[in-house]
């Protein structure tokens, strides 16, 4: 009996001590389980690292520099001896002063306000009507509506040569087919003519962005509950006050996104210029974006040319501004 009981006490004191040294040896796996974890989240957070800095190195190597370089080169009497001799004197702001005195300025600046202008509402008008026309099912739409992208696929350059040939003065399709059609007796000079060759170029670039409003509204139209159509429909309403109560509200975020892009894109608009006219004739198709390639790989002023691009970039950058905030209302509607 004396003997039972002291197994019984041994067995209980081993169940004592037990859990004692269980939880004594959680408590030192502890600090080891937390290394672990410290561990895992130091190689989870390198991984993340190695696929943000290639992204942000070739941001900084081709966007940052080239900005960068830009600002310091305005600021510079920065010349082809440069290239040479590595001297580039301090101009101060000069070449912005000179620029902005110059009597070609004031010119260019208005056929810019011009020609942005006039594409704009041309690419939105003739892009919302295709984006209503295709909104409708009939056959072969959707056929019609990847034709209706050529224009933004083909490179701008092809697109300006083509166009250039067809506006020719004596050879152009346009010509020949209206003279065919006996609308008129002489060819008009597209090209050549100071006051048509802005309408020309006008013409072009609105050519090249109708796909580009079409895509947008037209997307922007499926986001439209049917059922308020046929509501407005049971109301009396027709195609025109639909339209007007039920299309433009709720398209017009979509509306303004469209209009501040189109004005960063077309204000900068360079290739399409260049290939047409050339900027001429006489300088009336000169933009800020042309004379900034004239003055920097034409005359070799490349600190003038290096200031007319910032007065652009900062165009651009307040229109980029004006951008941000309207996707953010179109986000927030």
């Amino acid at each position: 009996m004396a003997l039972r009981t002291s197994t019984e006490q041994e067995a209980n004191a081993v169940d004592t001590v037990t859990p004692a040294t269980g939880a004594a040896e959680k408590n030192e796996d502890a600090p080891g389980r937390e290394r672990a974890v410290l561990r895992a989240r130091r190689w989870e957070s390198l991984a993340q690292w190695m696929f943000i800095v290639p992204a942000a190195a070739y941001l900084l190597m081709f966007f940052g520099y080239p900005v960068v370089k830009n600002i310091v080169m305005s600021f510079q009497q920065y010349t082809t001896a440069t290239f040479y001799t590595g001297a580039a004197p301090f101009a101060g702001l000069e070449n912005y002063s000179r620029i902005l005195s110059s009597d070609l300025f004031s010119k260019v600046l208005l056929t810019t306000v011009l020609f942005t202008a006039g594409s704009l509402l041309g690419q939105f008008v003739l892009g919302l009507a295709f984006a209503l026309f295709f909104q409708r099912r009939f056959p072969l739409g959707g056929v019609l509506r990847s034709l209706l992208l050529l224009p933004w696929l083909l490179p701008l350059v092809v697109s300006g040569t083509t166009w250039r040939w067809m506006l020719d003065t004596d050879s152009g399709v346009v010509n020949s087919a209206l003279r065919h059609l006996h609308l008129l007796s002489s060819g008009i000079p597209w090209l050549t003519g100071t006051s048509q060759a802005l309408v020309s170029v006008i013409l072009v670039n609105i050519w090249v962005g109708i796909p580009f409003n079409t895509t947008i509204l037209y997307g922007g139209l499926q986001d439209i509950p049917t059922h308020l159509y046929e509501a407005a429909k049971l109301d009396g309403a027709g195609p025109v006050k639909s339209f007007r109560y039920v299309t433009w509200p709720l398209l017009r975020p979509v509306v303004s996104v469209v209009l501040v892009l189109g004005v960063v894109y077309t204000v900068k608009v360079l290739d399409v210029i260049l290939v047409v006219t050339g900027g001429g004739p006489a300088n009336a198709t000169e933009t800020l974006a042309t004379q900034s390639y004239e003055l920097s790989f034409q005359q070799f002023e490349f600190g003038r040319g290096a200031a007319m691009s910032n007065l652009l970039v900062v165009i651009s950058l307040v229109f980029a501004l004006v951008y941000l905030r309207a996707n953010r209302r179109a986000q927030n509607a």
